[in-house]
């Protein structure tokens, strides 16, 4: 029995591999073909595999999302997100609760339309349960694109996707107490317990984060540094842990204590970002699949739950997302009309509100299967519609550049202070004389390898350098490279960390 389950298991992300490699050829999202293998394998008429329990999928998707939200704040930048702080925090408040106002609104309005009943309390459920961005669809995204983005819009995409849970989640808890225990819907009491969660959620993810780096670099396990990545991991799973049992939003203490230990320096810092970028993967690859092998195709076919889909996520595309992204970035008025666009355009659903409709089955929500196979059709469609169309999108609105690859690649340990770079010379560089030695470098910097038509060597000084050659730099002082580089007319200077 053992044996089949882990042939079945090798299967499927196997498939799920070679699907997001092809996702990546033909522009779409790899986590939409990973929905698609496990719909596929999940299939009844096929019988590959059994698998009806959401108590598993709910505690696959609390574990996957804990840890794609750690690694996503271990990839942002405090310098990055800290001039998008203000807007980013609007989006991932008022924006989740604009986004569950207006959907609940039209799907209680249009449901009569298609025969269905449905009453204000469970089309408020079906809309918060929907209403925050998918961290795992925008991080995987836009990262994956290798695409940069003008005005800051990337930390801002990211800051929200990451942070906007804990709104949708304290939204979906308080509907589901209302339609499960007749609870009157108390908006004080609501707004109280938000405020508690999130300040709690914070403050422990902000001490957690730092208690997590000192463990890291006091602890020494030196003698085996893969004990570090078992370390780090189970610092995110006991931050996400305590900070629940103690009334606080765990993923948004996940999401701060990642970002904590990602932007301050940490032993064996690139062995770390490894594992738990392939450890991100991986989880996000077994949730897609499992939610997928979840759904019932049959069930996701019916006319009430294929027209609702289809309405609630073209609604939420052309409408919603466009109507509390204009009202949330209103005051911020460093924001063009494109880039406005664009944000209300990247409203990416995905594991998030599939995850959030289990947790309506599990607490035995009437007509519970009807709301998640909608949810499941609403991420679908905008995997489709805005998933496919993230690149496209922001070069049709000239708002995206082509990121810098790195030529070098190497890996700098946090104890050293020197700073590499990578620098490409141009025609200014060798102006007043060709070889090494002629080129104007501040003190303590060295030009230590250089590439070449795809070789790579050792520089002296007499060696002469050509337009076009990549230079490895190495600098105490890097702030006056910066500077004298910028004079002759270098304005890309990639940093190696």
């Amino acid at each position: 029995m053992g044996e089949n389950f882990l042939l079945v298991g090798a299967i499927l992300l196997f498939v799920a591999v070679l699907a997001g490699k092809a996702a990546y050829r033909l522009g779409a999202p790899a986590l939409l073909l990973f929905l698609g293998v496990g719909i596929f394998f999940g299939y009844d008429d096929f019988n590959f595999i059994s698998y009806d329990s959401a108590d598993f999928s709910e505690f696959v998707g609390m574990i996957a999302l804990c840890i794609i939200l750690y690694s996503g704040g271990m990839d942002t930048k405090f310098s990055e997100i800290r001039p998008v702080m203000a807007p980013g925090v609007v989006m991932a408040t008022l924006g989740v609760i604009l986004t569950a106002l207006v959907v609940g609104c039209f799907i209680y309005l249009f449901a009569p339309f298609i025969g269905v009943e449905i009453s204000v309390p469970m089309a408020l459920l079906l809309a918060a349960t929907m209403s925050s961005t998918d961290s795992a669809s925008v991080f995987s995204i836009l990262r994956s694109k290798k695409q940069g983005l003008v005005q800051n819009l990337r930390p801002l995409l990211e800051l929200e996707s990451g942070s906007n849970d804990p709104m949708a989640y304290i939204l979906t808890v308080v509907l589901v107490g209302i339609l499960t225990g007749g609870a009157q819907l108390n908006i004080p009491q609501a707004i109280f317990t938000f405020i508690v969660q999130m300040i709690i959620g914070a403050g422990l993810g902000y001490g957690f984060g730092r208690i997590t780096v000192w463990v890291l670099n006091t602890i020494n396990v030196r003698s085996n540094p893969s004990l570090y990545s078992v370390l780090l991991l189970a610092c995110a799973f006991f931050t996400f842990a305590v900070t629940s049992i103690l009334y606080g939003n765990g993923y948004l203490a996940v999401y701060i204590a990642g970002m904590v230990v990602g932007n301050m320096k940490i032993v064996y810092r690139t062995m770390l970002r490894t594992f738990f970028d392939s450890f991100t993967w991986l989880l996000q690859i077994v949730l897609f699949l499992v939610l997928g092998l979840f759904v019932d195709i049959e069930e996701l076919l019916k006319p009430e739950v294929l027209f609702m889909g289809l309405a609630i996520g073209l609604f939420m595309i052309f409408v919603a997302r466009p109507l509390s992204t204009i009202i949330c970035l209103a005051p911020f008025r460093s924001f063009s009309r494109k880039a406005r666009l664009y944000v209300s355009w990247v409203g990416l659903r995905g594991a998030v509100p599939i995850v959030f409709a289990l947790y309506a089955i599990n607490n035995n929500v009437a007509n519970s299967d009807y709301l998640f196979n909608v949810v499941f059709l609403v991420t679908i469609i905008s995997l489709l519609v805005q998933g496919t169309t993230v690149s496209t999108m922001a070069n049709w609105l000239g708002l995206s550049f082509q990121e810098k690859e790195h030529t070098f690649r190497l890996t700098v340990p946090d104890h050293i202070r020197s700073e590499f770079s990578e620098i490409e010379v141009n025609g200014a560089m060798i102006k007043g004389g060709n070889t090494l030695r002629d080129i104007r470098l501040p003190g303590h910097t060295l030009v230590v390898m250089v590439h070449r038509n795809g070789d790579y060597f050792v520089p002296k000084g007499h060696t002469e350098l050509h337009k076009g050659d990549k230079l490895l730099v190495v600098s105490d002082n890097n702030d006056e490279l910066v500077r004298q580089v910028e004079q002759m007319g270098i304005e890309n200077i990639i940093k190696m960390r």
